[in-house]
């Protein structure tokens, strides 16, 4: 019987891990495995990312598994347990808990924690995997300030309001930024578009979709095609941004907890970190298709960590 299994090992989970092994709640993580069939990734997204400049306590920048790596010593250097083994089937109708992971082994569990993240939607043009973080990014507000990206024309995909905010954040620091849209007209709200619209250093691309990706060492041009009539024609870009909506790691827990349209997971109004399910609580972007950021991910992760403490205590407390 375990007291505390945390899914996932993220900045939202490892947090966790650091806060209720402190705790001397003696949490599990289950990490993740690296032939998962979700997409994810042990570490999170941070895995796949290389500077990181926006991390507090880093002032030179830090590689992206650097920093995941940093997080894990400090999780298991106060007693965090950690298996790369992904959570493949829970039960969350009975307690204890039912965790089954993907080797098969069924853990029970008093509390949990799901800090499974969400993964970027990303087109698959030619030339993507080559240029992936050589140029190529899903998270604009998180990349976008490097020094490889800065007083260069850059391009973002997208139409809805993620895109609009962070074609507004690249234009702060970009020469010019291109907005590329399949559709003759945008999905974001009218305040956002206005506000796109009416920089003189952005410039939306209407009716096209990337149909591949150039250049050398890094991302050089991006190659388009018109959804009107065919056409095709080529932006000279130093990098290319997806903002064209996640996907919240949440299949598993399917009809289990309270979550959205989308599938990111509802947090209780007023009580913190805690799902629709007493016992459950959900910590960083798995819960939050708003900021999504390092630091929002690891302060509620540590949130989770104080709301699972405080919950057990109470339950033992009521059966001593």
């Amino acid at each position: 019987m375990e007291r505390l299994i945390i899914i996932g090992s993220g900045p939202a989970g490892l947090t966790a891990a650091i806060y209720a092994a402190r705790a001397r709640l003696d949490p599990l993580v289950l990490e993740g495995s690296l032939s998962n069939e979700r997409g994810e990734t042990p570490g999170g997204q941070l895995m796949t990312t290389t500077d990181v400049e926006n991390v507090p306590g880093f002032p030179e920048g830090v590689q992206g598994p650097d920093f995941m790596e940093l997080l894990r010593k400090q999780a298991t250097r106060f007693g965090a347990r950690a298996v790369q083994e992904d959570a493949s089937r829970v039960d969350l109708g009975r307690h204890p808990f039912v965790v089954e992971a993907s080797d098969g082994e069924k853990r029970e569990a008093l509390a949990l924690i799901v800090a499974t993240g969400a993964r970027a939607k990303k087109a698959d043009p030619e030339g993507h995997e080559r240029f992936w973080q050589r140029g190529v990014s899903a998270c604009a507000i998180c990349d976008g300030a490097l020094p490889i990206f800065r007083d260069k024309p850059l391009a973002i995909v997208g139409g809805g309001d993620s895109a609009m905010d962070e074609a507004g954040f690249l234009s702060r620091t970009a020469s010019r930024v291109f907005v590329i849209h399949r559709r003759d007209e945008l999905r974001a709200s009218r305040i956002l578009q206005e506000r796109v619209l009416a920089n003189r250093k952005i410039e939306v691309v209407w009716s096209h979709v990337v149909e591949a990706l150039e250049g050398g060492e890094m991302l050089e041009r991006v190659a388009l095609r018109s959804t009107r009539d065919g056409s095709r024609r080529k932006l000279e870009v130093a990098g290319l941004f997806w903002a064209i909506g996640h996907v919240p790691n949440t299949a598993f827990l399917a009809g289990q907890v309270r979550m959205d349209e989308s599938g990111y997971i509802v947090l209780e109004d007023g009580h913190g970190q805690r799902t629709s399910v007493p016992g459950v609580f959900a910590a960083g972007d798995v819960a939050d298709r708003r900021y999504r950021q390092v630091v929002t991910a690891a302060g509620a992760g540590c949130a989770a960590a104080l709301d699972a403490e405080r919950w057990l205590a109470e339950v033992e407390h009521s059966r001593a």
